[in-house]
């Protein structure tokens, strides 16, 4: 099996507005790159990032608006 590597050194990230002031509990999105939403611990920038596919992302964030 191949494995397939996403460059994100480009990537945009934006931290959700519902992060506090402290530097807790923050959490970043990266947007624009095709067929994949970048998530990660906005206190760990060289840390793991979670790779999600776009539908399932827009059907979790649905889910938190309700």
């Amino acid at each position: 099996m191949a494995s397939h590597e996403i460059d994100l050194s480009a990537a945009l990230w934006r931290k959700s507005s519902y992060s506090n002031g402290t530097g807790g509990e923050c959490v970043e999105v990266a947007a624009g790159l095709p067929g994949v939403v970048p998530v990660r611990d906005s206190k760990s920038h060289p840390g793991p990032v979670l790779l999600i596919a776009p539908t399932p992302w827009s059907t979790f964030i649905a889910a938190l608006k309700q």
